[in-house]
């Protein structure tokens, strides 16, 4: 397991690697909700396991539905789970007095998209997570699901959350804000088949939101009578590796994953023609250009060659950690010339230098400053097993690098001592 403290060394010589990316997190959670909705047994492969997935499993069989767990002979951090699906009905529900408990952990999609599961239940669902799972936004889908006549107990329009589930509502209509999260769209939309439920997307473009369009595509082509269903890599941690092969190009390293999703479902799949395949822009949109990605591409912006400006952040700041924060404060302690002004991070080029560096408990972060460590000697991260929410053999990842991953006492660390279990 890894230490609290880490750093990290990097190659002494250009890498030449293949790497193997574990699934998509987002296809997984929704895969995995789609398929307890289901009249069959659905098997998914090449889901990622990991925090999120399993908080989404666990909760699953806590509702009373049955999953089975296989291990995946091409990457340690997937499985192959097969789930049976009820055709809409929710097996177990607790009573007003004794809700049945959920515990998401820091999952936002398990948090959103299990808030609506559980109004077609016959009982009471009390969704709970660490402290800033509680501070997250869940308002627009919590007002959503009350206009279609379901009672929801949230002091605060936060979780923790009384849900009391009364069965479908065939013909109830709601309209759902994605200004905040577009999770609310889905998760609405995930469960509207079998709850007969209509879904309007509002305070935006739903054609430009790509993670609504993620659930809708999904929701078309799942194979809802049963069968199997195969989920690809997952693009936003794709991203740390095309940006390792964006740091240590000039050295004549050759980075290259294995299967790059190419379904055209996660945005962050741009990330490789975006910035590894084009001319750097002097500017990238949260917005139209890049998802989560677009921390990795702050991140590598000090080794640019022009000054470049991140714009439309703001749904950063209210994710895992205020990561516009997190990002100028970290990137600050290398070094690297930083401004913010309003939502948006300018760069200005030039070198870094070592730093111990927080990850925030984000995964996102961690991820970030450890890719970094492959160029910036002196890279140390507190906390580093964060990225057990995503990616939990990252760090096994960039040692197959030649990275070096040592802990405080300047050890290398091998085999299971990588992991963040």
């Amino acid at each position: 397991m890894l230490p609290t403290l880490i750093e990290i060394v990097p190659p002494a010589r250009p890498p030449r690697s293949e790497v193997v990316i574990p699934g998509s997190k987002s296809i997984t959670n929704r895969a995995l909700v789609l398929a307890a909705l289901s009249s069959g047994t659905v098997e998914l492969r090449g889901a990622l396991w990991s925090e999120d997935t399993i908080a989404m499993t666990d909760c699953l069989r806590r509702l009373g539905f049955a999953v089975s767990v296989a291990t995946d002979p091409l990457e340690p951090a997937n499985r192959t789970l097969s789930v049976t699906g009820l055709g809409g009905t929710i097996p177990q529900g607790g009573s007003p007095d004794a809700p049945l408990e959920l515990h998401v952990e820091n999952a936002g999609t398990a948090a959103r998209f299990l808030t609506a599961l559980v109004c077609l239940g016959s009982g009471a669902y009390r969704i709970s997570g660490i402290p800033r799972m509680h501070e997250r936004p869940q308002a627009a889908l919590l007002d959503a699901l009350r206009s279609l006549g379901y009672q929801i107990d949230a002091p605060g329009n936060h979780l923790p959350a009384v849900i009391h589930g009364s069965g479908p509502r065939p013909g109830a209509a709601t309209s759902v804000s994605v200004a905040a999260s577009s999770q609310f769209a889905s998760a609405l939309i995930l469960a509207a088949k079998p709850a007969g439920w209509l879904i309007e997307v509002s305070g935006a473009n739903p054609d430009e939101l790509p993670y609504v369009d993620m659930t809708r595509r999904m929701v078309l082509d799942f194979p809802w009578h049963g069968g199997t269903y195969q989920i690809e890599p997952d693009a936003s941690s794709a991203s740390y590796f095309w940006g390792a092969q964006s740091l240590l190009a000039p050295s004549g390293a050759d980075i290259s994953i294995a299967s790059p999703p190419r379904s055209g479902m996660q945005a962050d799949a741009a990330f490789e023609s975006l910035w590894l395949n084009s001319p750097l822009r002097t500017a990238y949109s949260r917005k139209s250009d890049l998802a989560d990605s677009i921390m990795t591409a702050i991140a590598l912006a000090p080794f640019a060659p022009h000054p470049i400006e991140f714009t439309d952040l703001g749904r950063l700041r209210v994710q895992e950690c205020e990561r516009v924060l997190a990002l100028r404060t970290e990137l600050s302690k290398c070094g690297a010339l930083v401004s913010e002004s309003g939502d948006s991070l300018s760069i200005t080029p030039g070198p870094l230098h070592g730093a111990t560096l927080d990850t925030w408990n984000d995964h996102r972060i961690a991820m970030c400053f450890a890719m970094l460590g492959l160029r910036v000697p002196g890279i140390r991260l507190h906390t580093p097993a964060c990225v057990r929410k995503t990616f939990p053999n990252f760090f096994a990842k960039l040692a197959s690098l030649g990275a070096s991953i040592l802990d405080a006492s300047g050890q290398p660390l091998s085999g299971p001592d990588l992991l963040a279990d």
